[in-house]
């Protein structure tokens, strides 16, 4: 059981200054000497960077697609264990989630789930006793939704504010904030999204300085804070990387079951019915092990690798690769990983003893030519993935790994061209593995995202990472050797076993070349 203060910031729709708002009241109720444990709902990387800046901790995700409903009052457990308030953000609209899956993966899901009062952000800029009307709708949708206040975001005048007030006086909801249109404390943004922390550390801290500022002017915080309070006692316990790592041990799949019916995606046959290079998946009912079960890697089991040397993996950082979840090197830790930060644009070599390597998202495209530059690191990321080591790559590790972006070189491990794009491509995706790798078994299920705008030409290779199921119905990435590079965003912590089967596949590396740490 937690017992913690804690309120959702929700909003209407995106675009209104939940963000703003959000991290405002984080890193001011911090700088009144509070411990804010920092929350997102959904996938998104980018505002846990902020949020982090703003209290100290680490930005987490609450993701109920990809972790499961079921996971997340442990995961918000986790992080919030040790704290006097957490402040969860929330997705687009209060009610919008996974596409037609009804609430799944909603701000209003996670409220309930963490039976917490809401905070709705109104943009009020073209609107007066209107405000009342839109407020009204969106508490009286769902009663299982609390929504215990408004703060009234880029009003425009005292006498603004004044109507707003009363309108909302009238339809009883109370005001715990108003930010004025002016306050200056955008931050910028680009073709995915704001600029991340990592990118413009200095000017982020200024920003989120800016917004604190704003809030303590705007906001009550004695109220907000009274809010939390009512929240009560979560019956949850809070979830943990080496408890999720014997769980998983013993579990169907990797991420929750074996794929049912005759088909990975939901229908005889996908394109090119047989996936060369792996075992057929397609026109019969695929294989339900255990990623810590039996396999071409043979059977990890939670421990085994600390009774030795501690295989190195490293996972890139710095400004180009910036996106992870908390809890990945976490579950890699607990593993038996001893875990060590790598950047791309700065180091030229591997780190020492380098038996694994995990490359999450980020900006590459923006850095490609320093990227490209870097060429003793390029030759050393290839190397290890010719050696046969484990090599984990998503999203912006996967336009590393190709031949090239842009047209500049990248470290030519996957027989792919990738370039930027006008076109967004952006959702949950329902996944199974088509191909044993260092991460997964053939036919282990799971969910993930995508988010971006470019594209890879070839995008699946002779052996593809993942088949999706449902309206994307595709093959998609690459599984050579000991890599796995897709598009696909995972949560690890929704699927913790591939975290030990990566860490296994890398002891075994590092035995192979005599390399690992203490």
């Amino acid at each position: 059981m937690i017992d913690i203060p804690r309120l959702v910031v929700a909003a209407p729709a995106s675009g209104t200054g939940k963000t703003t708002v959000t991290t405002g009241l984080m890193a001011a109720f911090a700088q009144r000497g509070l411990r804010v444990s920092p929350h997102k709902v959904g996938p998104d990387y980018i505002d846990p960077g902020y949020h982090a800046l703003a209290t100290g901790r680490p930005g987490r995700n609450l993701d109920a697609y990809m972790c499961g409903p079921e996971l997340v009052g442990p995961l918000f457990a986790h992080g919030a264990r040790g704290c006097e308030l957490a402040v969860v953000e929330g997705v687009m609209g209060l009610y919008d989630g996974a596409s037609g899956q009804g609430e799944l993966a909603s701000t209003a899901q996670v409220a309930k789930l963490l039976r917490a009062p809401v905070v709705l952000v109104v943009d009020a800029s073209s609107q007066s006793r209107s405000v009342a009307a839109l407020v009204h709708g969106f508490a009286s949708f769902d009663p299982q939704v609390r929504i215990g206040g408004v703060i009234l975001n880029k009003v425009g005048s005292d006498r603004h504010e004044a109507l707003l007030r009363d309108a909302l006086e009238e339809a009883g909801m109370p005001v715990l904030g108003a930010l004025r249109r002016a306050e200056g404390v955008a931050t910028p943004s680009r073709h995915l999204g704001l600029v991340p922390v990592a990118e413009r550390h200095g000017d982020a801290a200024e920003a989120v300085a800016g917004m604190a500022a704003a809030v303590r002017r705007g906001c009550d915080l004695d109220a907000l804070l009274a809010l939390a309070r009512t929240a009560g006692p979560l019956h949850e316990e809070p979830w943990d990387p080496a408890e999720a790592l014997a769980s998983a041990a013993g579990s169907p799949s990797v991420a929750g079951s074996s794929v049912p019916g005759s088909s990975v995606l939901g229908s005889p046959s996908v394109p090119g019915s047989s996936v060369p290079g792996s075992p057929s998946v397609l026109g019969s009912s695929v294989l339900g092990s255990s990623v810590a079960g039996s396999s071409v890697l043979g059977s990890p089991s939670v421990g085994a690798v600390g009774a030795g040397r501690r295989p190195v993996i490293a996972v890139a950082g710095g400004p180009a690769f910036s996106f992870l979840y908390a809890e990945h090197p976490e579950l890699l830790t607990a593993a038996g990983a001893e875990v060590v930060v790598l950047d791309p644009l700065r180091d030229e070599r591997l780190p020492e003893g380098t038996a694994g390597l995990v490359i999450g998202g980020g900006f590459p495209e923006v850095y490609v030519g320093e990227l490209a530059a870097n060429e003793p690191l390029r030759a050393a990321v290839a190397g290890l993935a010719a050696s046969g080591a484990p090599v984990a790559a998503e999203c912006a590790g996967l336009l590393y790994l190709a031949r090239s972006l842009d047209g500049r070189p990248m470290c030519g491990v996957v027989p792919g061209d990738a370039r930027m794009s006008g076109r967004l491509t952006l959702g949950y995706r329902d996944a199974v593995a088509v191909s044993d790798s260092a991460l997964a078994v053939t036919g282990t299920r799971m969910r993930g995202h995508e988010f971006h705008r470019t594209v890879l030409e070839p995008g699946a290779g002779s052996s593809p990472a993942w088949g999706f199921r449902g309206a994307e119905r595709r093959v998609e990435g690459f599984v050579r050797g000991g890599v796995h590079a897709s598009y696909l965003h995972t949560h690890w912590a929704g699927a913790a076993g591939v975290a030990e089967r990566f860490v296994f596949a890398s002891a075994r590396a590092a035995g192979a070349a005599g390399r690992g740490g203490g």
